[in-house]
């Protein structure tokens, strides 16, 4: 073996003696990998396929002791560090060119205490791995709507998901986590120890250091809950868009739901003469008894006559997963961007419906959230994630196969969201960034008055910004 040419934090080239990189593999219980090595491949796969980079290095941890190792060798070496909990952020930082990637994927373990109602879950966990786990008890935390994303990027980030009007979201059933920090500090940040940390994380991304488990607060949920999917012509949207609002605005905690525009695929699991059309759908899971929740969502599926209607008791943990088979890892191009709505009034509506109806792929997700509820009564200043107070989320899920037509699809999905910012006060959602191409202004956007905060605890926990393959929270030291 030679040398090893890496990539510096600060963008330069430079060189490894392969006698520190064998001490550094050495240390480690995981694997260390590096270009042509077996796995290396598949290791440096993302969920993105629009995402094609090579780091120099994965250090494929198996646990904590390895990620502190991880973290001091990229500190003395000055390298560029990427952190891949489940790979699933749509930006792609999960990796990066040149630098040393900490791989938590192989850091699964789960434990439930259904007694107290906690769950500790390490940081390579997905939401399918932790649902699977609570709901042998009935229990759940909020979480995503695909089971194949990792609970690290998503919770780090806020954590929306189909509980979160009754119980909000993923950051506000944190109770603990533990992380290492730019200096390879081990610490465990709570409402007790490191408290500053503790806030800052909780919607403060991968800005602080890497969180090697998370603990968190669990609900009864399921195993059954009632989920309505009732999809009508994409043209009835203007006219049963204002429905669901209304609906909305009466409902009860336990009802959380959207309004999506798609077009059906063309696979068995929709009838044949369905089939390829678009469709506005709306969906909606009680997070109570499941005949209860029946009766509540029924006027959802009675807009009109639906295309396909999809609704009915169904187990908690096929409802986490019913978005996988759309949002396969690796086979697609993603370019998912997100804006706060302050209302969804009718000239909203209609404008979201021209630009959703005139998709340029039949795979794009436009998808409307409503807000409010649990996660709506938590002041902005009481986590990093900041102001809840919009009624709906914008989310443009632009996805397509071909890398071609990527130029299209992103040029599309800029033009809706720009057009879409004077119904918003300019918010947005920094899970779906886009590529994060509007840096700090999309930071600064995402966490309003509390930025400034976070800048503060950046210069305290990682002056050097080690970590800055994020929605980047840049120091001023």
């Amino acid at each position: 073996m030679s040398d090893l040419k890496v990539t510096t934090t600060a963008g330069a080239e430079t060189v490894l003696e392969e006698a520190a990189v064998e001490e550094f593999k050495s240390s480690l219980r995981g694997e260390l990998l590096r270009p042509g090595d077996d796995g290396y491949d598949k290791a440096r796969a993302i969920w993105n396929g629009m995402i094609d980079k090579r780091p120099a290095l994965i250090a494929r941890c198996s646990g904590a002791a390895d990620v502190i190792d991880a973290v001091n060798f990229a500190r003395t070496h000055n390298l560029l560090l990427a952190v891949r909990g489940g790979g699933h952020n749509v930006a792609g930082n999960a990796v990066c060119d040149g630098g040393l990637m900490i791989d938590l994927s192989l850091m699964k373990g789960v434990r439930v205490d259904p007694g107290k109602r906690i769950a500790r879950a390490q940081g390579g966990v997905t939401w399918g791995d932790l649902d699977r786990e609570t709901q042998a008890f009935g229990l759940a935390t909020p979480g995503g709507v695909v089971s194949t994303t990792g609970i690290a990027g998503l919770t780090l980030g806020g954590g929306f998901g189909w509980l979160r009007r009754k119980y909000g979201l993923s950051v506000d059933n944190l109770r603990s986590v533990d992380i290492v920090s730019a200096d390879g500090q081990f610490l465990t940040a709570s409402d007790t120890e490191n408290t500053d940390l503790f806030w800052a994380v909780r919607g403060g991304g991968g800005n602080f250091g890497v969180v090697t488990s998370f603990e968190f607060s669990l609900h009864p949920v399921g195993p059954l809950v009632m989920l309505a999917v009732a999809m009508y012509p994409a043209e009835k949207a203007t006219a049963f868009a204002p429905r669901w609002r209304e609906f909305m605005a009466k409902a009860a905690d336990e009802v959380s739901s959207q309004m999506a525009f798609w077009s059906i695929p063309d696979i068995e699991a929709f009838p044949e003469n369905a089939r390829g059309k678009p469709v506005v759908i709306f969906l909606a899971v009680y997070a109570g008894p499941v005949e209860e929740g029946q009766q509540i969502l029924q006027p959802l599926r009675e807009f009109g006559t639906p295309l396909v209607d999809l609704s009915g008791p169904t187990p908690f943990t096929s409802v986490q997963s019913a978005f996988d088979p759309f949002f396969p890892k690796g086979e697609r191009q993603y370019y998912w961007k997100s804006l706060y709505l302050d209302s969804l009034s009718d000239d909203a509506i209609a404008a979201i419906a021209a630009r959703a109806i005139d998709r340029p792929s039949p795979m794009t997700l436009v998808n409307v959230w409503s807000m409010g509820g649990a996660m709506s009564r938590v002041p902005a200043e009481e986590t990093a994630f900041g102001d809840r107070s919009a009624a709906f989320l914008l989310e443009i899920s632009s996805t397509w196969a071909d890398p071609q037509d990527s130029g299209r699809n992103i040029g599309w999905t800029r033009d809706f969201w720009a057009d879409m910012k004077r119904f918003s006060s300019g918010g947005v959602y920094l899970n779906f960034p886009g590529l994060g191409e509007e840096g700090e202004d999309l930071v600064r956007a995402a966490y309003g008055a509390n930025y400034e905060r976070l800048v503060a605890l950046k210069n305290k926990y990682d002056p050097q910004n080690l970590f800055r393959l994020n929605q980047n929270i840049k120091p001023r030291v």
